[in-house]
C-alpha cells in the first residue's frame, strides 16, 4: 500500500499588507497548528519518505514546524506547486517513483482539498473533509498500485486531523 499525506500549510499572516501573498510568513495562530501537527505525525508515526512543498514562504515555514519529528526524508521545494490547481498536483504525484511507498504533499487551498476529494473513494471521514479542510488540517490516503496510476476515487481517505481536534493534547508555543 501507498500512502499519501496532504497537508495544507499552516495560517498565514496579513499584518504586511505590502508582502505579496507567495512571501506571506506564518501567524502566530499557525506556528501554534503546526506544533501540534508535528505532535501528532510524532505520535502517529507518520513517515513519509518523500515531501513535495510549494515554494510559498507559509508552506515552507510549515513543513520547518513539521520536519524535525519526520524520520530523514527527502525534501523537494517546487515553485511549480505555488497557485497549482488539483490537476496539476495530481500530474506531480503521477511522476513520484514506484518504489516510494509514502508521499508528503505541502500545499494550498483549494487545490489541496480538491485533489484529496478527487482521490478518496471512500472513507468515513469524507463529509468531515468535504465540509472544511482548514489552515494545517492533514487527509491521509491510501491505496493499491503505483503513483502512476494514482486516479479519481482510487484510494481510501483514512485519516483526517485537523489542529482544533488537537488543542489541549499538547501544550504549544508560538
Amino acid at each position: 500500500m501507498k500512502h499519501l499525506f496532504l497537508l495544507r500549510h499552516a495560517k498565514s499572516s496579513w499584518d504586511d499588507p505590502g508582502l505579496d501573498d507567495h512571501n506571506r510568513p506564518l501567524a502566530p495562530r499557525g506556528r501554534r497548528a503546526s506544533a501540534l501537527i508535528a505532535e501528532h505525525l510524532r505520535e502517529a508515526r507518520i513517515g513519509p519518505v518523500l515531501v513535495l512543498c510549494s515554494s510559498a514562504r507559509r508552506t515552507r515555514e510549515t513543513l520547518e514546524r513539521v520536519l524535525p519529528v519526520l524520520d530523514p526524508v527527502e525534501v523537494r521545494i517546487e515553485p511549480e506547486l505555488y497557485g497549482a490547481s488539483s490537476e496539476d498536483l495530481l500530474l506531480r504525484l503521477r511522476r513520484v517513483p514506484h518504489e516510494v511507498e509514502a508521499v508528503m504533499m505541502v500545499g494550498h487551498q483549494p487545490a489541496i482539498q480538491e485533489l484529496a476529494l478527487h482521490l478518496a473513494g471512500e472513507g468515513s471521514q469524507l463529509e468531515r473533509m468535504r465540509a472544511k479542510f482548514p489552515t494545517a488540517a492533514l487527509a491521509t490516503l491510501t491505496f493499491a498500485g503505483g503513483w502512476s496510476e494514482l486516479g479519481h476515487r482510487s484510494a481510501e481517505l483514512t485519516a483526517y486531523v485537523k489542529p482544533k481536534q488537537l488543542q489541549g493534547s499538547t501544550p504549544s508555543k508560538d
